[in-house]
């Protein structure tokens, strides 16, 4: 049943995409911002309460329904809340115009129009990008989002709980972006926990998703990259995720050195140039090439999922 109801939902996704605006995640917005209003008094105790409280709000009357449709064998309808909240919970399609706009915009040589794009994506500041700067930002960007709205999601739908696990990920990753990001909620207590949460719900799956970015891509490189590289960057899940996947396409992406050893100082006397990190990440600028490649990652990743859900569920058939 877990295969079918993913591949399902892929597919009723493919056909009709959710928008990102639906009532749906209205709501979950609305909640979210209701709990931070009623918990918020400056302590990471009160996000922690708060943080519970949504999961139990969501994923406990998920669990319930499809508890109830097993508990009375009513097989069909507990397939059918599967593909809902697979299909409610994934995100292969809400953002992809985003990046097919980008890369047509370039291809048309119009920078202005993709730089345009590229912020209302990402909500950053992207004045005085150069097509480099604009393709780099927009792999990084799809090989996260991918990650966050498709591979975690198919992680955490094979957990016990099924559809509550899919639930669970989605509202935690978040729940750490809308307790921690905004400007009014940054450097606040009360969104620690929720990022804290989020780290630990997503380390397994972030992992993963940089090997499955290996094995479908150059996977010597993108080892290399995600051991010597990965840990240059300030958010470690981030950091593994662009790491591997620069590699696998053999692509510069980051600026991973946040976390690099400081620079030695300048004493041609004293120094030994040999105990410099100054390393830079393998491969090659990003370009149009890059785009085109990340689709190729992405959807080799998407079917190398599919096929070891598929062995998975075949096993239990015939077990």
């Amino acid at each position: 049943m877990t295969f079918f109801s993913i591949l399902v939902a892929l597919i009723i996704e493919q056909l009709k995409p959710l928008r990102a605006d639906n009532q749906v995640y209205g709501g979950i917005k609305g909640l979210a911002m209701r709990i931070e209003g009623w918990f918020n008094a400056g302590e990471q105790k009160n996000g922690r309460m708060g943080w519970i409280l949504m999961m139990l709000a969501l994923m406990l009357p998920t669990w319930l329904v499809y508890w109830v449709f097993m508990r009375y064998n009513l097989v069909l309808l507990a397939f059918a809340w599967n593909v809902l909240i697979v299909y409610l919970t994934l995100g292969f399609r809400h953002y992809s115009h985003y990046f097919t706009s980008i890369q047509l915009a370039l291809n048309q040589g119009d920078e202005a129009s993709a730089r345009q794009l590229l912020a209302e994506w990402t909500r950053s500041d992207t004045v005085g990008m150069d097509a480099t700067e604009i393709c780099r930002v927009a792999v990084e960007k799809s090989l996260i989002t991918t990650h966050r709205n498709v591979f975690g999601v198919f992680f955490w739908f094979l957990m016990p709980f099924g559809p509550a696990g899919a639930v669970l990920y989605r509202v935690s990753e978040y729940l750490a972006r809308a307790w921690n990001e905004p400007d009014h909620m940054r450097n606040e207590a009360f969104g620690q926990f929720a990022a804290r949460a989020f780290y630990w719900i997503d380390w397994v799956p972030v992992r993963l998703t940089a090997v499955a970015f290996a094995v479908v891509g150059n996977f010597e490189d993108a080892i290399y990259a995600w051991r010597n590289f990965a840990g240059r960057w300030a958010e470690e899940s981030r950091g593994i995720l662009l790491a591997a996947g620069a590699g696998a396409m053999g692509v510069r992406l980051g600026t991973p050195n946040e976390n690099a050893p400081e620079p030695l100082p300048l004493d041609a006397a004293t120094v030994d140039l040999s105990d410099r990190d100054t390393e830079m990440l393998p491969g090659e600028e990003p370009n149009l090439r890059a785009l085109q490649s990340t689709v190729g990652l992405v959807w080799r990743a998407l079917i190398l999922w599919m096929i070891l859900l598929l062995l998975l569920s075949s096993v239990v058939w015939l077990g």
